[in-house]
């Protein structure tokens, strides 16, 4: 939008000294032209705007206009900044780029993305993420439900959600929301999704519940839970994904952890990462179910 590209034009130009007309033009995605009709625009305004013809010529705002009109330190604002930043990652746009550039209004502390901190949302799934985040994200903030193909482990069918959340948990992006088919509020994988559309149907009214974003309070349809014992050699793995008081280290040095996961076939795929450094203490017949599984492993070879 022209009031969004004035903005971020008046944002750099508060940040530098001087700017030349193709570099607005790059940053912005526009033609030259458009760029000195802004720089009109703005003067028109009452903003005192310059410009220098030649070599060392450019675009900048009139000595002593320059005000620092932030409420933020440069730190707070680095910090808001890379959390913008990231989003960019994953939405496949410049979009929060920009809205960086307007963020950062004044602050002549503003490192933009050569900060300290960088964090990459994106997966392996990078030509067909970004348009499934941008379409959920739409429908979201217009309140218009969305149908598509879901593949799960129960199997695969077709799901009308009027969707939430677009939440970013568990090293994945799932969309949160309340299920026309189950009549309650589910998360759907995005990386399980497909054949998404916008119905273009209003979400109905209705009341939201809190969304808790600790994966301890998530309750599961089917969930399990096992006690299992880990080789110490394991011990790395357990931190990394569950943190360092997640189990219970034996006298032989073998950790004890109490899991609970969501079914038994996602669980036991789990522990078959482990490959021999996991055993299941209890339920009993959670170890037959694993034997069995291990045999028909083993009959496929």
């Amino acid at each position: 939008m022209k009031i969004d590209r004035l903005i971020g034009i008046i944002s750099i130009l508060l940040q530098k000294d001087k700017v030349t007309a193709p570099y607005l033009a790059e940053k912005f995605e526009v033609s030259r032209r458009t760029i000195n009709r802004d720089v009109e625009n703005l003067c028109k305004a009452g903003i005192p705007i310059v410009t220098e013809q030649g070599k060392n010529g450019g675009i900048s705002i009139a000595e002593g206009y320059k005000v620092d009109k932030t409420l933020f330190t440069s730190g707070e604002i680095q910090a808001i900044l890379s959390g913008l930043k990231s989003l960019d990652s994953v939405s496949g746009s410049n979009r929060y780029q920009l809205l960086m550039d307007k963020l950062s209004f004044g602050s002549n502390d503003y490192v933009g993305a050569s900060g300290p901190v960088v964090i990459n949302l994106s997966s392996w799934y990078q030509s067909s993420l970004p348009p499934k985040f941008e379409l959920i994200k739409d429908a979201i903030e217009r309140k218009k439900k969305i149908e598509f193909h879901y593949y799960g482990p129960g199997g695969d069918n077709m799901r009308l959600l009027e969707p939430c959340l677009l939440i970013f948990e568990w090293s994945s992006w799932y969309v949160w929301g309340y299920c026309l088919l189950r009549d309650d509020f589910r998360m759907f994988k995005l990386n399980r999704m497909d054949q998404i559309r916008c119905t273009n149907e209003d979400c109905e009214k209705r009341e939201i519940p809190l969304y808790h974003m600790d994966p301890r309070k998530v309750s599961w349809t089917n969930g399990v839970e096992v006690t299992a014992e880990f080789d110490k050699s394991m011990k790395w793995r357990l931190i990394e994904e569950f943190g360092i008081n997640s189990f219970s280290e034996n006298a032989d040095g073998r950790l004890l952890m109490n899991i609970s996961w969501s079914d038994q076939e996602s669980l036991f795929g789990w522990l078959l990462g482990f490959r021999d450094c996991v055993r299941i203490i209890e339920p009993v017949e959670y170890q037959k179910n694993f034997l069995n599984l291990l045999e028909r492993i083993k009959n496929l070879y």
